[in-house]
């Protein structure tokens, strides 16, 4: 059965602590950082001896594109999505191509290597926050909304679910979750006819949502991500969605203000979480595996949703992906768009080094 918890693994391969956890009841889903990853075969060997120790269990990842990607060595560089964003005020149809592109080539070479799942779209508009910036699509809704229909369109050929963030919505904050308290003060009417808007205009796309660490003080003083007013009262009852919860990561700074990580997991699935992460934190993941024994599990066909159309490991990244018919065209496609191949090497090199907003620990 899948459980509650979401948890990291420290290296590149397991450790016998590391299987110790996975084993744990309550355990249904790893997520990789850049840590647990050294090329394509590795992690597909890591995915698999994940698997080996807990069948029922969800990989996921961070591989947004631009800054924020967990996989780079041997894979095919994605642009930031406020590029997709600068091409759709320029040539609106080609941005849209290449927004399918980018959301099938992204899932292909992530489910190539075993994981399940990325943790994308983001659905946040573009605005004063210091963590999302051009991870956004656009400042403006329809185009945020276009985009990432597109997207997620390519993601769900490709045989990956989709998994909006960060509801209901983080652009408008400067703060940074990560590492502060972060609070917004509009009114329930402003935040539903801005920010929210893209995340109920492309329900429909979305198999699941990942609620901000953000205090929207006058709608609830609790997170969104504690809140049952924005997960079950809004999400679930007034938008009707019926995918899955995320928690973000419990460990962060915008959490803490729900007390110690047991009761962060218990307020979080309390609140209408399906399942909660908890990463960089050995101790605390540790502790949540222990709270995690008291509460219920999660809707299982619910979960099952998430599990990704995983294809047979060739022997190399390139020779697995040339099961997924668009691969090589969609990887053309966005290389020559916003990469020159001549200088494709420096370019993934230059994004390697841009500073990570979600690389906190």
């Amino acid at each position: 059965m899948y459980g509650v918890l979401m948890i990291d693994i420290d290296s590149t391969a397991l450790t016998a602590e590391d299987v110790s956890l996975i084993k744990q009841a309550q355990v249904g889903g790893v997520i990789l950082f850049a840590r647990n990853v050294a090329d394509a075969a590795q992690v597909r060997a890591l995915c698999d001896d994940i698997r080996y120790h807990n069948p029922d269990i969800l990989i996921g990842v961070d591989q947004e594109g631009g800054r924020v990607a967990r996989l780079r060595e041997g894979f095919t560089p994605l642009p930031a999505m406020g590029r997709l964003g600068d091409l759709f005020n320029r040539d609106p149809n080609r941005a849209l191509n290449c927004a399918y592109d980018c959301g099938y080539l992204m899932a292909a070479e992530v489910l190539a290597v075993g994981i399940d799942l990325s943790f994308a779209p983001v659905l946040d508009r573009d605005g004063i926050s210091q963590v999302i910036g051009d991870r956004s699509f656009h400042h403006e809704t329809q185009a945020i909304t276009a985009l990432a229909t597109q997207f997620m369109r390519g993601m769900k050929t490709a045989g990956m679910a989709t998994t909006g963030k960060h509801f209901p919505g983080h652009g408008a904050i400067a703060p940074d979750s990560h590492v502060a308290e972060a609070i917004d003060t509009r009114s329930l009417d402003e935040i539903i006819n801005s920010d929210m808007q893209p995340f109920a205009q492309t329900l429909s796309w979305l198999d699941a949502l990942m609620p901000a660490h953000v205090i929207f003080s006058q709608v609830d003083n609790k997170p969104a991500g504690f809140s049952k007013i924005w997960l079950q009262e809004i999400l679930r009852h007034q938008l009707k969605f019926d995918g899955v919860i995320f928690s973000d990561d419990l460990s962060m700074a915008g959490a803490k203000a729900a007390g110690n990580v047991s009761d962060r997991v218990k307020a979080a699935i309390e609140a209408g979480c399906d399942i909660a992460l908890v990463c960089n934190d050995r101790v605390a993941a540790h502790e949540a595996a222990e709270a995690a024994q008291e509460l219920p599990y999660p809707h299982q066909n619910r979960v099952k949703t998430m599990c990704g159309n995983i294809p047979i490991w060739q022997g190399d990244l390139e020779s697995t992906c040339q099961q997924f018919d668009y691969w090589q065209q969609a990887k053309q496609n966005i290389t020559q768009t916003f990469f020159d191949t001549q200088s494709l090497t420096q370019t993934a090199t230059s994004i390697a080094e841009a500073t990570d907003p979600t690389n906190y620990k």
